[in-house]
């Protein structure tokens, strides 16, 4: 499979992870909570405006899917949504605790953080001229 098209599944992949899992968070919040027995809370503001912008960057990883090597410009800020996520839970994790809702979040991201640094890191090497050969 050329590189184009790995990277190209990689962020399709992440804007359905992404977009799924903000719509979730968005409209069914309260029964996740309660069905991963975490206390929410004191306002669901906190975590809706959160998955809100998950589906944003569910969106810009979709503007990423349809062109790569022009929409490498936004893969940084794709890198620096996974880095804040997973610094946060892995800080609290290792710290203080973290209820096991957050846990395999985090992991996924973390994949998902040095597949957009390999993606980033890659995408210079696809010029305009070989890019449908990448």
């Amino acid at each position: 499979m050329k590189t184009k098209r790995k990277i190209q599944l990689l962020f399709l992949a992440a804007a359905i992870y992404d977009g799924v899992l903000g719509a979730a968070f968005l409209v069914k919040s309260s029964a996740l909570f309660q069905w991963f027995d975490v206390t929410p809370p004191n306002h669901m503001g906190y975590i809706q405006f959160p998955a809100a912008l998950l589906i944003i960057f569910a969106v810009m990883f979709l503007a990423i899917t349809a062109n790569p090597a022009r929409n490498r410009n936004l893969i940084p800020y794709g890198i620096l949504l996974k880095v804040a996520y997973c610094g946060v839970v892995l800080y609290h994790w290792l710290s203080a605790g973290i209820p096991n809702m957050w846990k395999p979040f985090c992991i996924i991201d973390l994949a998902f953080l040095i597949l957009f640094a390999w993606a980033w890191v890659a995408i210079p090497g696809m010029t305009a001229h070989h890019e449908t050969n990448v």
